[in-house]
């Protein structure tokens, strides 16, 4: 485990194969407001990387690099190599083809079947013939489970089941790399299982890349080859799920044990309480 300053890098891609997501040297923010400063990491072919920590940590903000909603003040935000903020429109939209993502609740479009939520990427983006699509889809539902359910509304599923539903849809074009964000929040500790589970079995089997941005230490630390922990905007550690278990750092601990004090403090600093409620000596 590292107890990184924020130019260390995420684990160690192949010599001979370059990682597929790189940030180098990143600032960024919102307006004036720093949220990211000089942030490096990679993220290799292959792994899923999760990317945990203190709310407001900047974690929200490197998938949104990735995806290129954001660019950085400062850096480079580099997908196979390539610098995303050199981009234009159409280069740009190509880019975001090789990418499946995972929205915190779904975001299923709620006047639409099951079936018709997973194939609308495919109607929007390819010019495959209706009974190609219906194929794809049926066989995209199937590794979720869900192929029986492609005629219900997302009202008629359970949260569980409409995350699964999303991550079908996630995965209709066949993405390069797929960006997670809470993915396991609200879900009950069946549906978060079945859930953590689908996300390490496609990552294998299809030959994928995930970045996974979640709070929840015990699923997360189960299926991700490597934590990177974001506070104050910066990498202050990262290793391996048993390396960050294992660390000393008051910070790591605090967080993997859900310490309601540490670092990370309870009680907002204040003046002292005896002078705020006029308590006299």
């Amino acid at each position: 485990m590292t107890n990184s300053s924020s130019t260390e890098h995420v684990g160690s891609a192949s010599p001979i194969e370059s990682p597929l997501v790189e940030l180098r040297g990143v600032t960024c923010g919102y307006g004036d407001r720093v949220i990211l400063e000089n942030i490096s990491l990679t993220v290799p072919r292959g792994k899923i990387v999760a990317l945990m920590g203190t709310s407001g940590g900047g974690k929200t903000t490197v998938l949104r690099l990735i995806g290129r909603q954001l660019t950085p003040m400062s850096g480079q935000v580099l997908l196979g190599g390539q610098d995303l903020a050199s981009l234009d429109g159409k280069a740009l939209m190509s880019v975001r083809r090789r990418m499946g993502m995972l929205f915190q609740f779904g975001a299923l479009f709620t006047d639409l079947t099951v079936f018709e939520n997973v194939a609308f990427p495919l109607r929007e983006h390819t010019k495959l013939p209706e009974s190609i699509i219906r194929d794809l889809v049926l066989m995209k539902l199937n590794a979720v489970g869900l192929r029986g359910a492609r005629d219900l509304l997302p009202s008629q599923i359970s949260g569980g089941m409409s995350r699964r539903v999303a991550l079908a849809r996630a995965m209709a074009l066949d993405p390069e790399l797929m960006l997670y964000d809470e993915p396991f929040a609200g879900l009950d500790p069946i549906s978060m299982g079945i859930s953590a589970r689908l996300i390490r079995e496609l990552n294998d089997t299809m030959g994928l890349t995930s970045v996974i941005v979640s709070h929840d230490v015990d699923e997360t630390f189960l299926i991700a080859d490597h934590i990177v922990l974001l506070a104050n905007g910066r990498i202050v550690a990262q290793g391996t799920p048993d390396e960050m278990r294992a660390s000393a750092d008051p910070l790591v601990q605090q967080f993997v044990q859900a310490a309601p004090d540490g670092p990370v403090r309870f009680h907002y600093p204040a003046m002292d309480a005896g002078q705020d409620f006029g308590v006299r000596g």
